[in-house]
């Protein structure tokens, strides 16, 4: 991911938060795992938690709650992506293909926002920044350091992403069928089609990556927490990896990046 000097590019992720079904143990799970700190937020938050790491804010997490009747949110991780004008993300996102699944709304003083999903079905957020540009750390232990689209339909999504909001994708040198996601030519995200690894009903999706000192006692600590390990430590290109799930099945990856790919 780009280093936090600067804003966010537009089509950069900027930000992950969490929907579980109970707050305040997610809050406990993932400050046992990496070190945050965060509470639930006041009401007129809906108690959203901003978790932090070195005293900058990291990730979101928030209860998981039926509105409008509607049924509560799945309990996952969702990526946001960076906008200059949430107005006019959310008009091409609807031009491109893509559904809105929650219109522009303002968050408080700190930006504004809208849910969608892509073509393929994979959800992400927009997020336009005022007074919260998003994630203050970065690359760090205990902080996001990547995000993937993991797809059905890779043509489907590179022509969506490309039109609504600018990302463009390009083979990633010596990695099989992955490909990087560029914002002004840098890579700041990655795209592959579905693993074979996956079951077979599982849907697109964004997944966040966290980066870690030691990914084999990071997923010791997931599994004591009591979450669980999808796919087990392994090395690859980037570095030694591991897919995890928590006690309430959001799933994220954790790697310790190889030196060469950190930054």
């Amino acid at each position: 991911m780009p280093d936090v000097t600067s804003p966010y590019q537009p089509g950069t992720p900027c930000w992950v938060d969490l929907a579980a079904p109970d707050q305040q143990a997610a809050i406990d799970f993932y400050a046992s795992v990496f070190g945050w700190t965060g509470e639930i937020g006041p009401p007129e938050t809906g108690g959203y938690a901003v978790c932090q790491l070195k005293g900058r804010p990291v990730a979101g997490i928030m209860a998981a709650l039926a509105m409008d009747n509607q049924p509560p949110p799945p309990t996952v991780w969702t990526t946001y992506l960076a906008a200059d004008d949430a107005d006019t993300a959310s008009e091409a996102v609807s031009k491109a293909g893509g559904t809105i699944l929650m219109p522009v709304t303002d968050v408080m003083s700190l930006g504004r926002m809208c849910i969608a999903a892509d073509p393929t079905g994979a959800v992400f957020g927009v997020w336009q920044a005022v007074d919260f540009p998003g994630a203050g750390i970065v690359n760090e232990h205990g902080a996001l350091i990547w995000n993937e689209l993991n797809t059905t339909d890779r043509s489907a999504a590179a022509a969506f992403y490309r039109a609504a909001l600018g990302i463009e994708n390009v083979p990633l040198q010596g990695a099989d069928n992955y490909y990087a996601l560029k914002v002004k030519d840098r890579a700041v995200g990655g795209m592959q089609p579905m693993s074979e690894q996956m079951a077979p009903d599982t849907p697109s999706h964004w997944l966040p990556y966290f980066s870690v000192a030691d990914t084999d006692r990071t997923v010791a600590k997931v599994t004591a927490a009591g979450g669980a390990a999808l796919q087990q430590p392994f090395d690859m290109m980037a570095g030694r990896m591991a897919v995890v799930t928590d006690p309430q099945g959001a799933t994220f990856a954790v790697i310790t990046p190889n030196p060469l790919n950190q930054g």
